[in-house]
This record gives structure tokens, C-alpha cells and sequence, in this order.
């Protein structure tokens, strides 16, 4: 592993939230203060990730990579298609250098992938195919497009955010910290079924994998104000700052 070219990496070790680095040659200090403009340097440590593609990312990314096609009127495995996303992936993404293959790529890069295809998708309503969504809809990142753009993660109607806790009757959502919670975009009737049938039931039913949201997250989507998400956070930094001057 590369450190902008001051060192090569020979062992990394941990003690606690302490991270010692070993390098295979002496530390080029006055190239990192050169690189750094004078200032203090910082280095930024990446793990590379050697994981290959999984066969299900694989199927995730030619599902949408065919849905898009179809929607531009093009045939399946449409090369071109392929070709474009990617490039718009490379661009949107700093952590792909390069250009890459389905059918060996990280599972990171694969991750990112699918990510540039759904929101692709979402910017520009690419229509899914019922059998298709059911495919994807459980996805992270498709859970989290379908609460940014409010569609339903079950049919994707015009949605309403659904908390899977209980906020407690008579209790203003101002004095809650939404972060504890687990969010799930659904419209109308299907929130209406949740409520109807009872949360867990809905969840096997649907095969429904809600998530939580960080308080940037719950800020941009307007679940919370952004004094209160402020206030939260810093009661939870003290909390985590207390427990670790306790230890």
C-alpha cells in the first residue's frame, strides 16, 4: 500500500484506538511537509479491499444495467449501457481508479456500482419491472433512495417516512432522537397494512429491511430539525466521551 508515495507499508498493529505504522524504508519527512504545503502533514490510511464480486452484486448490477437499456430502448446486456455506467460510476466515485469488470471487480467497487445505477434510476424514473424491484428492493442503498425520493420500498407509490419503533403516543417528535429508530419508506395503503397487521408480521410478510439513519441523514430528509439533531449528537459525543475517560 501506497502512502502518496513517502513510504510503502510493512506491518500495521493496534493497541486500542492506537494505530502504529511500520514502513519498509525511513519516513521521507521532508516530502510530506512539501506535499502538505508547510502545514502539518496528515495521512490518510486505505485498506484495500480483495474481496471479489459477489454472484449476487453481479445479478443486482446486470438487473439494472437491462432495466436501464429497456428504458432507453435498448437490447438487453446492452454493452453501451454497461460501458456508460460505469464511467459515470468512476466519476462520481474517487475510490474507483480505475477502469474495472463484473466479472472480477472488489466487492466495494461493486458496491459503489450499484449504488451510481439506483440512483440513476431514481433521478430519471427508470420504471422496475415488479419481479425486478422485489429483487432490489431490500437493498441498503435502494431502502435509502426510496426514503430520500419518498416512493413506497414496496410498490413505489408516494411514500410517508414509517417508523419501525413505536414514538409513543402524545410524545413530540421534536423531543425524540430519530437515530435510535429504524425508517422505512411506504405509502398510504401499505403503511396502513403495517399498522393493520402488526410491524413484525408486515416486515416478514415483505421481506422488509429497515434502516437507521444518521443524524446528517435525518437532517437532509426533514425527519428532524437541525438544533435538535445538533443536540443530540453532542449529548451522545459527552456520553462516549465519559465512558471513555471512565476506562
Amino acid at each position: 500500500m501506497e502512502l502518496n508515495n513517502i513510504g510503502q507499508l510493512s506491518q500495521v498493529s493496534q493497541d486500542g484506538m492506537d494505530i502504529t505504522v511500520h514502513l519498509k524504508q525511513p519516513f521521507n519527512a521532508s516530502l510530506a511537509y512539501k506535499l502538505s504545503g508547510g502545514v502539518t502533514p496528515t495521512i490518510t490510511l486505505k485498506v484495500a479491499d480483495n474481496r471479489i464480486i459477489s454472484p449476487e452484486q453481479r445479478a443486482k448490477a446486470w438487473i439494472l444495467i437491462n432495466e436501464i437499456a429497456k428504458w432507453q430502448g435498448m437490447r438487453r446486456d446492452s454493452k453501451e449501457v454497461e460501458e456508460l455506467m460505469k464511467q459515470l460510476a468512476m466519476s462520481e466515485h474517487a475510490e474507483i481508479t480505475e477502469h474495472f469488470s463484473l466479472s472480477n471487480c472488489s466487492v466495494t467497487v461493486a458496491r459503489l456500482f450499484i449504488e451510481t445505477l439506483l440512483t440513476f434510476c431514481f433521478e430519471n424514473d427508470v420504471p422496475f419491472a415488479t419481479k425486478v424491484w422485489d429483487a432490489i428492493s431490500n437493498d441498503y442503498f435502494a431502502q435509502k433512495k426510496c426514503l430520500e425520493h419518498r416512493e413506497c420500498v414496496i410498490c413505489r407509490r408516494r411514500a410517508q417516512y414509517a417508523h419501525v419503533e413505536t414514538v409513543g403516543m402524545g410524545m413530540s417528535r421534536k423531543k425524540i432522537d430519530h437515530s435510535k429508530h429504524r425508517f422505512m419508506a411506504l405509502c398510504a395503503i401499505h403503511h396502513s397494512e403495517q399498522h393493520t397487521i402488526g410491524i413484525n408480521t408486515f416486515i416478514s410478510k415483505y421481506h422488509i429491511k429497515p434502516i437507521s439513519l444518521n443524524y446528517d441523514e435525518l437532517v437532509k430528509l426533514g425527519i428532524m430539525q437541525r438544533g435538535n439533531a445538533y443536540w443530540f449528537k453532542e449529548q451522545q459525543a459527552e456520553v462516549m466521551q465519559h465512558e471513555t475517560d471512565g476506562n
